[in-house]
């Protein structure tokens, strides 16, 4: 009697364990930078979906927050999308745990001020210099951190060439104060939904997220411009390599691409960093059909 028992547990150990394999071939895990969360939950991923018959799941956060999960083995994906090409350096090579061999760059976007037409400030962002209305007593700003997000890191370098355009010594200090302000730092994908709520009346956001959740913003002098650089990947030790080698030729096609400029991300030529021997055929080829 027990050893049918144990028989039976094991067939039924199986049977989960091949189900839960199956469903993992179905479904395709992106982890990608938080700025990106409308485009590809409401857009991408769907659109995926429909084409492929796969299952789109993604994870948001920081661009260097998330590679550091992923050299902590705290979080495993099969695509990996950053902000900045310089986070993929931090998982190549086997100091870094050889977690990525290649990306390709693919699409840019500006760093902007964004604020609320509700708050007390909105008027002064129509009259002012940003950097003036920024400096106002009591304005509530967020922006995220620069030691996690590529963005935080593009906040303060853009306020460091205003700091000297604008010939105000102390100009970061007074905008942002400490490089990790916990009145002002942010997860990135709360930024804007506090910005929304009316909990901030300011803050620092890509054109994508400017164009797309329709945010009032300014553009900075050209001489200040920041802007991201958005990457992809396939991570080596990806549990469905083929699911995520379809998710990147669908992202970089032309259909992809089109959805891509529909949530105010500028399109570049795709442009491949690494070992492109390492660079799936099929993901190859798209990449080629887009030059």
């Amino acid at each position: 009697m027990i050893r049918k028992l144990l028989g039976a547990c094991v067939m039924l150990a199986t049977a989960v364990s091949t189900n839960v394999h199956a469903a993992d071939d179905g479904t395709v895990n992106v982890l990608y930078a938080g700025s990106l969360v409308n485009l590809m939950e409401r857009s991408v991923g769907p659109a995926f979906e429909k084409e492929t018959g796969l299952h789109f799941r993604g994870y948001a956060a920081g661009s260097n927050k998330i590679a550091n999960e992923i050299k902590g083995k705290l979080r495993r994906g099969d695509v990996f999308i950053s902000a900045s090409p310089k986070v993929n350096s931090d998982l190549m090579g086997a100091a870094n745990g050889d977690h990525v061999t290649w990306f390709v760059s693919f699409a840019e976007s500006p760093l902007m001020i964004g604020y609320t037409p509700q708050s007390k400030f909105a008027d002064e962002f129509k009259t002012k210099r940003w950097d003036q209305v920024l400096q106002e007593p009591g304005i509530r700003i967020g922006r995220t951190d620069p030691k996690l997000d590529p963005k935080g890191a593009f906040t303060v370098e853009m306020m460091t060439k205003a700091a000297d355009l604008y010939h105000e010594p102390d100009l970061v200090e007074k905008v942002l104060g400490a490089p990790e302000n916990p009145a002002q730092v942010l997860p990135e994908e709360t930024l804007v939904g506090r910005l929304q709520s009316g909990q901030l009346d300011a803050g620092f956001f890509y054109s994508t997220e400017v164009k797309d959740l329709k945010i009032a913003a300014i553009r900075p002098a050209p001489e200040l411009q920041a802007k991201a650089g958005y990457t992809l990947t396939i991570l080596n030790d990806a549990p469905n390599a083929s699911g995520a080698a379809r998710f990147a030729s669908f992202l970089l096609s032309a259909e992809g691409r089109a959805l891509l400029e529909q949530h105010g991300l500028d399109v570049i030529k795709p442009v491949v960093t690494g070992n492109t021997q390492a660079v799936p055929s099929a993901v190859q080829a798209t990449i080629d059909a887009a030059h």
